[in-house]
Parts: structure tokens; C-alpha cells; sequence
């Protein structure tokens, strides 16, 4: 039997892999698996980086690496300057929201926090930021969602 520990996948589709990695790399993300051609016979790759943390592991899964990413047989009806994550927030629970957040802020330009760390109304830490493909990341303490 196969020991599955996450039975969700997030993947984002993006034209630069070397631009992601260096932004998720901040937050302490690593890369995992790197595949030229998206398992066999893609002309685009695919990119799975990770950040362990002792309330366990984060995936972040990544397609393309070429501006050809935007002709994905969904993606194309929309204008290829939409941007990307455009009502959807990802949400990364972390053990230490606060040093994590010591840590990044500094190395942040303005425009990439969209909230600094701050006290949420449900007794919660979190802060937001925008990655440089417009994706809305929020990294918080962990909030039990009932899993």
C-alpha cells in the first residue's frame, strides 16, 4: 500500500521556474523534483518545491517555464496579462509565523506584502504576500479548519 501523507495537489502555471524559486526560496521552500519535460514528451517542465516545518511538509507544484505555458488548452481564452491567482488566496500554515515573518520582511519589496503580520479577528497570525506572478500567499499560524 502506498504511504500517502497529502491527497492534495496545488499546481500553478507560470512562465519562469528560476523566478519562482527564488521568491519561494525567502519563505524557506527547496526544490524537490525538477522535470524538463513534464513527465515525457512536454516541450514545458515541471518544478515541485517544498518547506518542511514541524507541523509537516508544503508542496507547491509548478508547470511550464515558457511563456507557452499561457497557450494551456483552458489558460488561452484569457489575455495573457490576467493576472494569475486573480480570487484565490494560498494558504501555508507555519510553526513560527512570527520568525518566519522577521525573517522575510526585509528582503520583501513593498509592493510584494500585501499585509504585514498582524492579529487576525479569529485570534490567529498571519501575513500576506503577492509572488511575481501575482499569486496571493498568506502564511499563517495554524487555525484548526477541522482536519
Amino acid at each position: 500500500m502506498n504511504n500517502i501523507v497529502n491527497n492534495f495537489v496545488l499546481e500553478l502555471h507560470v512562465p519562469n521556474f528560476a523566478t519562482s524559486k527564488e521568491f519561494y526560496a525567502i519563505f524557506g521552500f527547496s526544490e524537490l523534483h525538477y522535470d524538463p519535460t513534464s513527465g515525457g514528451g512536454s516541450d514545458l517542465g515541471y518544478l515541485v518545491i517544498k518547506r518542511e516545518d514541524t507541523i509537516g511538509r508544503t508542496l507547491i507544484n509548478f508547470y511550464g517555464d515558457d511563456e507557452r505555458v499561457c497557450e494551456h488548452s483552458f489558460f488561452k481564452d484569457f489575455p495573457t496579462n490576467t493576472r494569475r491567482g486573480y480570487e484565490v488566496e494560498i494558504t501555508i500554515p507555519v510553526s513560527d509565523v512570527d520568525g518566519l515573518w522577521d525573517s522575510i520582511k526585509d528582503k520583501m519589496r513593498p509592493d510584494q506584502i500585501a499585509q504585514p503580520l498582524k492579529m487576525k479577528r479569529w485570534n490567529k497570525k498571519d501575513f500576506r504576500v503577492v509572488d511575481p506572478f501575482g499569486f496571493y500567499v498568506r502564511f499563517t499560524e495554524l487555525v484548526d479548519w477541522g482536519q
